[in-house]
């Protein structure tokens, strides 16, 4: 089938009403962007922010008439919109995001693949990874950055947890450079299906990745390495369990928090664990830190 599709350029206040009118007129997909390279870079609880100027791209197919369509946008709108309209190649769409999908490789021994594809080093450490309906394909630098950081240390017999698995990328990257275990911990349970379905794809058994649900978890939980990555805002909330979790001498890695929230998150965390130089990437850091024994 061909496809058209309509770009509307809208103040925020009406993209909602747009989005509901193409569905109204047959759209059979309705995607709204950043139309001015505006970041939200942390939305509250519960918040689906939106930008101030948005693009409204609505998917058609190609028999509509897009005369009347267009009557219908701009007479819904009192102020005058910005529109045009594209035509589609004709793709398997379903397939087409695998595209941006490439090998990766992540400090000295480690790669992350697309299923779909054969490691570019059959003998280095690789990594085989269908993102589903999770976050966390490497490619974020948050994600970059724990990545490189857990491929520079001696994790062999060591248990991991990874608090906010996500694709569970994390904690099988772990088990795969040599870990013992390791705890995935999500508050979204399609994340924990996603972490068990890619650790079965990497050979990974069972007994060595276990998955909870954050009120699942035992409470006598303990790691030697301790890996977050998730917000600034989470990582403040959850130092008391991130702390309480992490052995004394054990290893923390926070990310997913950008270089002016450093302090902010380490500071919940700094009488418990000596800090050391952050790394950043792309205004994004990732804290490392060594739990300190009482004295």
């Amino acid at each position: 089938m061909q496809w058209i599709q309509l770009l509307v350029h809208t103040p925020r206040q009406h993209s909602q009403e747009l989005e509901n009118l193409a569905i109204e007129l047959g759209a059979v997909s309705v995607t709204l962007q950043d139309a001015a390279d505006q970041p939200i870079l942390e939305p509250a609880v519960g918040e689906t922010p939106l930008w101030d100027n948005c693009v409204v791209t609505a998917l058609f197919s190609s028999e509509v008439d897009t005369k009347i369509i267009d009557s219908h946008f701009s007479s819904s709108i009192p102020s005058p919109l910005s529109s045009r309209w594209e035509q589609l190649e004709d793709k398997d769409w379903s397939q087409e995001w695998k595209q941006h999908f490439q090998p990766l490789k992540c400090g000295e021994r480690l790669w992350i693949c697309p299923s779909w594809i054969d490691p570019p080093e059959p003998q280095g450490v690789n990594l085989s990874l269908d993102p589903g309906l999770a976050f966390g394909t490497g490619s974020h630098p948050t994600t970059h950055l724990c990545l490189r950081w857990l491929d520079s240390q001696d994790l062999v017999g060591k248990t991991l947890i990874d608090y906010g698995c996500g694709s569970g990328i994390l904690g099988i990257a772990a088990l795969l450079l040599g870990a013992k275990r390791v705890v995935a911990v999500d508050n979204d349970p399609q994340a924990l299906l996603a972490t068990r379905d890619n650790a079965q794809r990497n050979n990974i058994k069972d007994e060595q990745l276990i998955t909870y649900l954050p009120h699942e978890a035992p409470e006598d939980l303990q790691a030697d390495v301790m890996v977050a990555n998730i917000l600034a805002a989470p990582l403040i909330e959850l130092a008391p369990v991130l702390c309480d979790m992490t052995q004394q001498n054990g290893l923390l890695c926070l990310a997913g928090l950008l270089d002016r929230q450093v302090e902010s998150v380490s500071a919940p965390y700094a009488q418990q664990f000596q800090f050391f130089s952050p790394v950043i990437d792309c205004e994004w850091a990732q804290l490392s830190a060594q739990k300190i024994s009482p004295s």
